[in-house]
């Protein structure tokens, strides 16, 4: 039969009671049709009613099944014939056919679901409600010679992992354990790429990753990157990339990341170390950011300082000075950043020479490495005489003033108003001070101190009472032209200021009434009336202060 109209008005009349060998003959002609024009033919199957008959074709005993799956997954590469699929009720009888035994039929199930389905999230979270995951795992697992079906599963697998609410079921089968094996029968280059494309999603959840671990995709990876470190074709360098970013990916869940450490003995941990001194970019920065995961809690921090890892990453990041890899110098910094937290560090680090190795890449014009650099610092300026000779490097000093204006870049920005503030606030010294003021980031203190994350806030108030402490004269001017006197009293009188904020405003205010220009500013301005409001604060700290507060300035009114 090789007439379509004729062959669609066959299908239309007696589909239900159609024979098998009359069935398969226009089927056959459909198939012929679709692959000869493909949209054309499609259009007609639209226009003749026969879609909606085909859910009724959809059972799993007829020899005539496979080719109508296979009919419905060629018309639904078009997009406009994916809606009149589902609106025919194809979807459930085809779900249920993913149970049958028929490896054809399998095959051409899947596809049609995956046409249907394809860049839909709503189907897609249909079929993952309907509970298609469990069973395609279970598919994969019982033919993984036949590589159509894998191959079906791996792309069915890859749009679904896409959605959030596929994760959960996933972590209730064993995909984990699957795609390992399936992952180490692989010779092709193709095919590995396909299941990374599965596992980079999977492993997102923290439960996967951990099973992943168990299933011994770590050795995989590492077997890949032994394999392909010293190769220049590109497929092996896009496969060590993509080894090493999955290896640091499942570093980033917490059980996945401590069973890999293990006690900082583990072979794998001492592998990704190994990769830190390499020659190949790649493999440093895996290395760097795998060395930043692990130094996720004080126990690894500590551990790893002991063990000597400081010096690792200041010899790659002097590797990197002129003309450096920013993606390597980021992942350095965010490593030596995380190193220096636990406080039983920081002194070793300072010692080591971190800071001096920081300090190289003042002159980065790359925002990622300027906010690592800050936060590296600010980490380690806890002791006094650190903070005291950061604080009077004065080409430090002028580039933080610079970045506290990089309105483009909140994060560098933050960070530099907190560095500036830290200095002060750790060193306590008059020097340190006079090295801000001259070089103009009073301003900034004052403008964080206006920041809407408390932290911030108190931080800027904290560092600018010890300047009107200890440096009042000297910072008079920039303190006045900044309005400090105006902002905080604007601070006192929002009730929705922390208790700790109106705490530290009123000690500044106290200490800025040292200065006569700045004594007159906060008498012109109602302070009294706000904070004799204070006394009956809630928070008892505040009320104290502010009865102080109101000493001072009934005093000196």
């Amino acid at each position: 039969m090789d007439n379509l109209s004729d062959a669609l008005k066959k299908l239309k009349i007696t589909a239900i009671d159609i024979s098998e060998d009359s069935l398969e003959g226009c089927l056959d002609c459909l198939l012929q049709a679709l692959a000869q024009n493909n949209m054309e033919t499609s259009e007609k199957l639209q226009g003749s009613g026969v879609l909606q008959l085909f859910a009724s074709l959809l059972t799993p005993h007829s020899p005539c099944t496979a080719k109508v799956a296979n009919i419905i997954a060629e018309v639904a590469k078009n997009e406009f014939m994916r809606l009149p699929c589902v609106e025919a009720g194809l979807i459930p009888p085809l779900v249920q056919l993913l149970n049958c035994k028929d490896q054809e039929l399998l095959l051409q199930t899947g596809r049609a679901l995956g046409n249907i389905c394809y860049d839909s999230h709503a189907l897609q979270a249909q079929l993952i409600n309907m509970g298609v995951i469990p069973t395609l795992v279970k598919l994969l697992g019982i033919h993984c010679q036949n590589s159509a079906l894998t191959e079906m599963c791996l792309v069915a697998f890859g749009n679904l992992a896409e959605l959030e609410s596929s994760k959960e079921q996933f972590a209730y089968t064993n995909i984990a354990e699957e795609l390992v094996k399936l992952f180490k029968k692989q010779i092709e280059h193709d095919k590995k790429e396909m299941i990374f494309e599965v596992l980079a999603p999977l492993a997102e959840n923290d439960a996967i990753k951990l099973q992943l671990v168990e299933a011994g995709l770590v050795e995989c990876l590492l077997e890949i990157v032994q394999q392909t470190v010293d190769s220049e074709r590109e497929e092996d360098i896009a496969e060590l990339k993509t080894a090493s970013d999955l290896m640091v990916l499942l570093l980033l869940g917490d059980e996945s990341m401590q069973k890999l450490f293990e006690g900082g003995k583990g072979s794998v941990f001492q592998r990704v170390l190994s990769w830190v001194p390499s020659n190949n970019h790649q493999l440093q920065l895996a290395g760097a950011l795998a060395i930043a995961n692990f130094a996720r809690n004080d126990g690894n921090c500590i551990h790893m300082v002991e063990n000597g890892i400081v010096q690792k990453l200041m010899d790659l990041l002097d590797r990197h000075v002129e003309d450096g890899n920013v993606t390597v110098q980021h992942a350095a910094l965010s490593a030596l950043r995380n190193l220096a937290i636990p406080v039983v560090n920081k002194a070793k680090m300072l010692s080591a020479g971190v800071a001096e190795a920081v300090l190289k890449f003042l002159k980065s014009e790359m925002p990622p490495v300027q906010f690592k650099l800050l936060g590296t610092l600010r980490m380690l300026i806890d002791a006094q005489e650190a903070a005291e000779q950061l604080g009077k490097n004065v080409k430090l000093v002028q580039r933080l003033v610079e970045w506290c204006e990089a309105k483009d870049h909140a994060g560098v920005m933050g960070e530099s108003n907190r560095l500036l503030s830290a200095l002060i606030r750790h060193s306590k010294s008059k020097d340190v001070i006079k090295t801000i003021v001259q070089n103009g980031g009073i301003k900034h203190l004052v403008t964080m101190a206006t920041s809407e994350h408390v932290i911030m806030q108190n931080e800027a108030l904290v560092a600018l009472a010890l300047i009107a402490a200890l440096e009042l004269v000297t910072a008079e001017k920039d303190l006045e032209n900044a309005k400090l006197v105006q902002i905080l009293h604007r601070l006192l009188a929002d009730e929705r200021s922390a208790p700790e904020i109106k705490y530290n405003s009123m000690v500044l205010i106290c200490a800025l009434l040292g200065s006569e220009t700045l004594h007159k500013e906060v008498q012109s301005l109602a302070f009294l009336e706000i904070v004799s409001k204070l006394r009956s604060h809630e928070n008892k700290t505040v009320a104290q202060q502010a009865s102080l507060t109101e000493q001072r300035l009934a005093v000196d009114s």
